[in-house]
């Protein structure tokens, strides 16, 4: 059976995540309806990253396989039309060797979290941003976000419901740049890991918000780091400002 790479695009608002459920929509499901529109027995699909409720995509993939051999281009225009009217579009879709998986094949991935700082209620970017209305400081945040990187026991920044057999993971960047936007601020963290554990990212913004905000010091995340312990981690930001940015394999599916 041919196998397909597809670069996938989505709000998350109104999907209770990717991953498919029984009783609440996900991107997941909306995928694999599609395809069942174009192949009725068309299997299950993989993704590279199981994003939560309200988390957004930018970069996701995903792998189908399909009896019928598409041209990728068709393929693409065929799911985007049966997508309509759901916040999802196929971005690319690429036929790939079939030992390719989007998830296990995957090397890296890199989250982009927005955060808005404005009296102001946002209007444009609702639902696509945290908002909160106080300024914070930059490099205090990037003092904080540099004590993250590397090597880690995560279990501080790691939800209790977390499936991951390890707590360990290598935190590759954590960078943080600050856009004047009107009336206000918007800070975006970058990250870049291999694998993440659950709500990682999340907790890392929340915790570094209060760093900004002045309620705690770099010294303060440093200790919560090496306190591995959940109660010692800062508030968990909302899901909406969080996007799924990119995935990165050893050869790109996606470059011609």
């Amino acid at each position: 059976m041919p196998r397909y790479a597809l670069k996938i695009e989505y709000d998350g608002a109104p999907f209770a995540g990717w991953q498919r459920q029984k009783q609440h929509p996900s991107v997941q499901q909306a995928v694999e309806e599609a395809l069942r529109r174009l192949q009725p027995d068309a299997p299950g699909i993989a993704a590279a990253g199981r994003t939560d409720a309200g988390v957004h995509a930018l970069g996701q993939v995903a792998h189908c396989d399909l009896v019928k051999e598409w041209d990728p281009f068709r393929l693409r225009e065929a799911l985007n039309h049966h997508l309509k009217p759901l916040p999802v579009a196929i971005l690319e879709a690429v036929q790939v060797d079939e030992g390719f998986h989007a998830r296990f094949s995957a090397t890296e991935r890199r989250y982009l979290f927005r955060l808005l700082c404005r009296r102001a209620p946002a209007t444009h970017e609702r639902g696509n941003v945290w908002q909160v209305a106080y300024p914070l400081a930059l490099a205090p945040m990037q003092e904080a976000a540099r004590r993250l990187l590397g090597r880690h026991d995560f279990t501080t920044f790691r939800s209790t419901m977390c499936q991951a057999d390890s707590p360990v993971k290598t935190l590759d960047a954590l960078d943080i740049e600050e856009i004047a936007v009107p009336y206000g601020q918007e800070f975006r963290f970058h990250v870049r890991a291999r694998s993440f554990l659950h709500n990682q990212v999340r907790s890392f913004v929340g915790t570094l918000e209060r760093v900004g905000a002045g309620a705690w010091t770099p010294d303060d995340v440093q200790a919560a780091l090496e306190a591995r312990d959940r109660a010692a981690c800062g508030p968990v930001c909302p899901p909406q400002g969080l996007y799924l940015a990119h995935v990165t394999y050893p050869q790109d599916p996606f470059q011609a």
